[in-house]
């Protein structure tokens, strides 16, 4: 596939990046495309490496190595370095309902996959990906196409997050139609709140609503299933319940001082940044804000790195972030090689950011809060931390005292909220995900069924497209006697 000599006649040229200083001024999407004719050199690089692991989602060594979605990574490059947009868009969606999204926020397992970086730097499949879809909806061609038969089966999808779209957009695409419950003013999960506009713009997630709301998908915004509206409403009009309500009972610290103003959970600091954007612009006033202020994220992952970024926006005195586990190498082990996961420090956009603006990395590794300090009327001012030992657990005589009048909690998601699943009755793995039978989606309650984050717990945005689509074949199955869904 591709150019047989491209990955050696061409570097690989990754979407530029708009500098740290300029784009913490807005809070729109800075990594503009690349144009046509490089994108093309760039599928030219595929280099028909016969075994190709970036598609292979095959886990090594505990993680998972390759696309979850078995993209067909190397035949879209060959298009696409052949000037074929369209016939690459046809088998870019073949496997992946939502592109646009993962072309933006996945971190590109099939590039840590790529034969071309074992000796080299990978394919710029992810980039690859964007520009497929991107060319599709610039050109008209990502237009509404309803099934043209349908089979009179009513299916209700309960949450809209990329597991209960991709699982809705299979269901309706098969001729079902399909009702998507969200409880929040807007559909689209994290995908809407959960992700910020820097990574991705909530255009592109309305205009895939749109989409879908024109090929037959019912979209039900402010209706909370198990308050709103009873599981046995839902059994008794549906013919089969599918629940994509995602992981968020968010992980708490249990630490003095910890109740009081001046802390949230990152999630919800992130969605109230979000909504008021949509809503007004971000007036003062109308969410959260760590303008002025000392902020410290707990928490190293995805969600932390997003607070820092925002926080940078809002005009923040200063950022720390907090986390547990020690610095990751800075280049692979021996033990970790090719083509595994690369276990090393990445330091992504809202640290890129911290680091021009202050000078300084914001994290601080193997590093909790051991305690809040407030004053005397309880407002917050400081942090107590403490360091880790190799057991996790605190050193006695490192603690230090940081300021702090906002505390931000992104230390990961304990499964989902407990209404839903006892709505319907559903028993709970050991780490509180929703119980389903083995290697399927069906939770022991007749027509009902679960996938996504509720179901494997929180992950990534490629993995909650993967199980909806193979929740949407189970549904199919059980409602028609068999199923012709991918």
């Amino acid at each position: 596939m591709g150019k047989p000599t491209g990955f050696l006649e061409y570097t690989r040229q990754g979407n530029p990046s708009e500098a740290p200083l300029a784009r913490i001024r807005h809070y729109n999407e800075f990594h503009p495309r690349l144009g046509r004719e490089e994108r093309m050199r760039q599928g030219a690089r595929c280099m028909e490496c016969g075994v190709p692991f970036c598609q292979s989602g095959a886990v090594l060594n505990g993680m998972v190595s390759g696309c979850p979605l078995h993209n067909l990574v190397p035949e879209w490059n060959d298009l696409v370095y052949h000037g074929s947009f369209g016939h690459a868009l046809e088998r870019l969606l073949k496997t992946n309902n939502f592109p646009e999204f993962t072309g933006r926020v996945c971190p590109a397992l099939c590039e840590a996959a790529c034969t071309c970086g074992l000796h080299g730097e990978p394919v710029t499949v992810r980039d690859n990906e964007l520009g497929i879809i991107e060319d599709a909806w610039e050109r008209g061609l990502m237009k509404p196409r309803p099934p043209k038969n349908r089979t009179g089966k009513r299916i209700a999808v309960v949450g809209s997050g990329p597991s209960g779209l991709a699982c809705a957009d299979q269901l309706n695409s098969r001729g079902h139609s399909v009702t998507v419950f969200e409880r929040e003013d807007r559909p689209g999960g994290l995908l809407m709140y959960g992700i910020p506009n820097m990574k991705l713009e909530k255009s592109i997630v309305q205009r895939r609503l749109e989409l879908m709301a024109a090929q037959g998908v019912e979209f039900r915004t402010g209706v909370d299933v198990g308050r709103d509206i009873s599981a046995q409403e839902l059994r008794r009009d549906y013919d089969a319940v599918v629940l994509c309500c995602g992981a968020a009972n968010p992980r708490d610290l249990s630490v003095p001082g910890r109740e009081g103003e001046g802390v949230w959970f990152a999630v919800d600091f992130l969605k109230e940044t979000t909504r008021a954007l949509l809503d007004n612009g971000l007036q003062e006033g109308t969410s959260p804000s760590a303008r002025g202020k000392h902020v410290v994220i707990v928490g190293g992952g995805d969600t932390g790195n997003d607070c820092v970024g925002t926080c940078i926006r809002h005009g923040c005195e200063s950022v720390t972030q907090l986390e547990m586990m020690p610095k990751a190498p800075d280049s692979r082990g021996e033990n970790n090689p090719w083509p595994e996961w690369p276990r090393v420090c990445k330091t992504d956009y809202g640290q890129e950011e911290a680091i021009a603006v202050f000078g300084h990395d914001p994290r601080i590794y193997e590093t909790t809060v051991s305690r809040l300090i407030r004053d005397e009327e309880g407002a917050l001012t400081g942090v107590e931390t403490v360091r880790l030992g190799p057991d996790h657990k605190p050193l006695p005589g490192t603690e230090q005292a940081l300021p702090c009048e906002l505390l931000l909690i992104a230390a990961g998601f304990l499964g989902p909220q407990d209404y839903v699943p006892e709505a319907f009755g559903l028993e709970r793995t050991a780490r509180s995900n929703v119980q389903t039978a083995e290697g399927g989606y069906d939770t022991g309650v007749a027509g009902v069924f679960a996938a996504g984050d509720m179901r494997r717990g929180q992950s990534l945005v490629v993995w909650a497209i993967q199980e909806g689509r193979a929740a949407a074949r189970q549904v199919d199955e059980y409602l028609m006697g068999y199923t012709n869904l991918e």
